[in-house]
């Protein structure tokens, strides 16, 4: 509902005067002016607890309400402050009750409309009362309306203060509206004035940086002045956000920082395998390394030799080898008397890397643990005895690793796959699992997502990053076509083709079941469909609702080639590996990300044989979506895509924090303030060095609660 701004004649009492001596981030948001425990309760959920907390809750977008305009002046799309006198104000029944109210102010006549409105709200609209309004103006039966406008008397007093700056368009949440927020900021603002809000990066580092102090730069991003670049502005490039940029940058960098330091200050037991086992893996192998894993294993071998425990994130682009590295790691762990683990983000992933841990361990004579949430009952306990003995020296699992009736006996290597699809906490977890005698365990972490360097020294600064960046001789570069849906009859034709041939396929589809919503093609539909075109085919269903068994019955007759073609969800973007499989089509490809296409591409062209990849496409897409699947068609390397993907959808999605929720920023954009972040890094270390006690206050101030991930 609409609510009018404040209709009292006189400035209103800003500040309480019982907290004078309270830093702004101990001075509760109830000290400000009509803040009650069921409003504070909302704010919460904005994040906002202190009145600092509203200072770094930062505006979205701006709207210029410090000119009026006349009424005559005003068109359909504008939207616009407006002065006028109330002419007419009547309840009406057009199909619901509206409140109309007509405005005129000598050019022209407007027509306010209300749908929602309470007996305090008309009883303040009557005829001759003189009104301040702002909002979108549309054509209506009446003429010209604005409904649910935000409005006051024009001549109460601006508790907004939108007459004299730019007015700011913050986040919400229920039950809280912009008016309300900007009254508290304003509220807020005054106290910045009086209270103590410091600044924590030191007087020396702000000249060398040419960058604003924390007070004008807050004052500046709440309250713009009127002639202040809205352009700039929105585009988060004023010198007043980079300095809250910066300052966030700093703040993650820090704590990253930290926890790379107290990681590496625990003791761990270095690893000095003879290599006798290595040698029989390499030599059991039908394949030789690459000179990139080379270099990758030596770096990982010399990590677990030291006495201090290895951080070490392993890139590699799809189909690069980064198993066989992590296993080799795990073979010199287990020859030097320790256990290893390894967890995966998915049970499908898991039961691969199973598979491929037993076939490259057994005749090493090395039994290998599945522990998943699919076993249960005597046989889980069965495991979970030969894991806690340390029978079992190589265990491989989901996050079911780090539960409370999991013990080891000696877990000396922790490794993790997909690191972009675990938090920071959760590998924490892990390693946690691993302290036998006061030490703890390596950690080595693997991702296919490959991130641009940039990027992974700020989101990884707790890591040491090896990159295989060599594809094994013999993979033949996936040739990737975009086809408009109305071709798919040609498709049907090409997989028919494969198929006579000896491939196999795969269809990919973004939902299981048709949707009302989305308009997709469904896993379900697509596989009848393709039964009925495709009789002599042998046809497989894999979707996320499948119980795990099922899932794990149709991978398997797929990898045996009992199945030709697998029609299939999102769920195969990671852990399937099957070289016979040459045809990749994925339909909606328009509604996927970049790194998300690159990964189910890499499905295919997993042998020698020449593979496609088809992106079935609407023809209504929009531009980003044009230009992601031409980046597709342009390159299969990984960074490459990487880079551009980081452009295109920024970094949030790249790394996956949605799950780990250690780089959700407040104010900066990695992909817009990497030019930031080798100065980032530089001051990282002054303050490590120069000026550690402002550091815990800047955590707190940026991270929050999320500062626990520099105190595991």
């Amino acid at each position: 509902m609409s609510r009018p701004i404040a209709a009292t004649s006189r400035r209103p009492d800003i500040a309480r005067a019982a907290v004078p001596e309270l830093p702004l981030d101990q001075r509760s948001v109830t000290t400000l002016k009509g803040v009650g425990e069921a409003l504070a309760e909302k704010l919460r959920k904005l994040g906002i607890e202190s009145v600092q907390d509203l200072l770094f809750l930062l505006p979205t977008r701006y709207e210029n309400r410090t000119e009026i305009i006349s009424i005559g002046a005003l068109r359909p799309g504008d939207r616009a402050v407006v002065e006028g006198e109330i002419q007419l104000a009547e309840v009406v029944f057009r199909r619901r009750r509206q409140l109309l109210v007509r405005i005129a102010d000598g050019s022209g006549f407007l027509t306010l409309r209300f749908f929602y409105f309470t007996a305090a709200q008309q009883a303040q609209l009557t005829k001759g009362t003189r009104l301040r309004l702002y909002g979108e103006a549309k054509r209506g039966t009446l003429g010209l309306e604005i409904a649910h406008p935000e409005y006051r008397r024009a001549d109460s007093f601006d508790a907004q203060g939108t007459e004299d700056s730019l007015t700011p368009v913050y986040p919400t949440t229920e039950g809280v509206q912009q008016g309300r927020l900007r009254i508290l900021t304003a509220q807020a603002l005054e106290q910045l004035n009086q209270g103590r809000l410091l600044d924590w990066l030191p007087p020396p580092i702000l000249q060398e940086l040419a960058l604003p102090g924390l007070i004008d730069a807050l004052h500046y991003v709440h309250r713009p002045p009127p002639g202040a670049d809205v352009d700039e502005l929105s585009a988060g490039v004023h010198p007043a956000q980079r300095r809250l940029a910066f300052e966030e940058l700093l703040a993650h960098q820090l704590s990253l920082r930290i926890l790379r330091r107290q990681v590496q200050s625990d003791p761990c037991w270095p690893v000095r395998p003879a290599g006798v086992l290595l040698s029989q893996l390499r030599q059991a192998l039908p394949f030789a390394f690459t000179s990139a894993q080379e270099r990758v294993l030596s770096e990982i071998s010399v990590d677990l030799e030291s006495s201090s425990p290895m951080l070490r994130l392993v890139q590699g682009d799809v189909g690069s080898g980064k198993t066989i590295v992590a296993a080799a790691a795990a073979v010199n762990a287990i020859e030097a008397g320790f256990q290893v683990a390894l967890m995966a983000p998915t049970e499908l992933l898991a039961e691969q890397h199973g598979q491929n841990f037993e076939r490259w361990l057994r005749p090493l004579q090395l039994p290998v643990a599945l522990l998943t949430a699919r076993l249960t009952g005597k046989a889980r306990q069965s495991a979970l005895n030969a894991i806690a003995s340390g029978e079992v020296p190589m265990t491989i699992g989901t996050h079911a690793l780090f539960q409370a009736g999991v013990k080891f006996d000696r877990l000396a290597l922790v490794i993790v796959d997909e690191q972009h699809r675990f938090g920071v906490d959760q590998r924490m977890a892990l390693r946690n699992k691993g302290i036998f005698s006061g030490r703890f365990p390596h950690q080595l972490v693997m991702t296919a997502t490959p991130i641009p360097r940039t990027l992974a020294m700020t989101a990884y600064a707790d890591l040491d990053v090896s990159v295989i960046d060599e594809l094994p001789p013999g993979r033949t570069p996936v040739k990737t076509v975009a086809l408009p849906e109305s071709r798919r009859h040609e498709i049907v034709f090409r997989i028919e083709t494969a198929i006579a041939e000896g491939r196999q396929a795969y269809w990919v589809c973004p939902l299981i079941e048709e949707s009302e919503e989305l308009d997709y093609q469904a896993a379900e539909a697509t596989f009848g469909t393709l039964v009925s075109a495709l009789p002599s085919v042998r046809i497989g269903l894999l979707h996320g609702r499948l119980k795990s068994a099922e899932k794990e019955r149709v991978m398997a007759a797929f990898k045996r080639h009992e199945l030709d073609l697998l029609v299939a969800t999102t769920v195969i973007e990671v852990g399937v590996d099957v070289p016979n499989a040459t045809l990749m089509v994925i339909e909606n490809s328009e509604r996927m990300g970049l790194a998300q296409l690159h990964q189910l591409r890499g499905r295919v062209g997993r042998g020698a044989a020449e593979s496609m990849c088809l992106l079935l496409y609407k023809s209504n897409m929009s531009a980003i979506a044009r230009e992601r699947l031409q980046v597709m068609r342009e390159t299969n390397d990984g960074f490459k895509v990487a880079r551009r993907d980081l452009e295109l959808r920024g970094p949030g999605e790249v790394l996956g924090t949605r799950q780990t929720g250690l780089m959700t920023m407040k104010v900066a954009e990695l992909s817009r303030d990497a030019d930031l972040l080798p100065r980032v890094q530089s001051t990282a270390e002054v303050m490590l060095n120069q000026h550690p006690d402002n550091i815990a206050p800047l955590l707190r101030r940026w991270i929050g609660s999320k500062e626990i991930y520099g105190k595991v």
